[in-house]
């Protein structure tokens, strides 16, 4: 098993870092079944270290259902909040009714309630 700093150096992981009582897991570019590991490795690192993940999902340029089922997944193991989703995800999330159930926040200082 790779330690948490190594998934924050992969492609879809920009960065991870503790922000208040949470840890923001910020991600970039395309996601999908064969860009997801990275991530899902990041949320559950984050998941073990605080009560409260943080996805920055301000840099992510694309989300299918493997993302949003990661997404999902994760909103039942820990308080996950969404922070400054592209429109692409946002209709994503509204196509699918996951806005009713993801807590989806304009920005990571809203989501961190900051």
């Amino acid at each position: 098993m790779t330690g948490a700093g190594d998934a924050f150096q992969t492609g879809v992981v920009r960065d991870g870092y503790p922000a208040g009582t949470g840890w923001v897991v910020a991600a970039r570019g395309e996601l999908d079944q064969d860009t997801l590991a990275p991530l899902a490795e990041a949320l559950a690192s984050a998941a073990n270290r605080c009560p409260l993940v943080v996805l920055d999902a301000g840099a992510i340029t694309f989300g299918d259902s493997s993302f949003l089922n990661l997404l999902l997944r994760f909103h039942h193991l820990t308080a996950l909040r969404i922070a400054a989703p592209s429109e692409q995800l946002r209709r994503l999330f509204a196509v699918t009714g996951a806005d009713t159930v993801l807590s989806v926040h304009a920005s990571v200082e809203d989501a961190l309630g900051v």
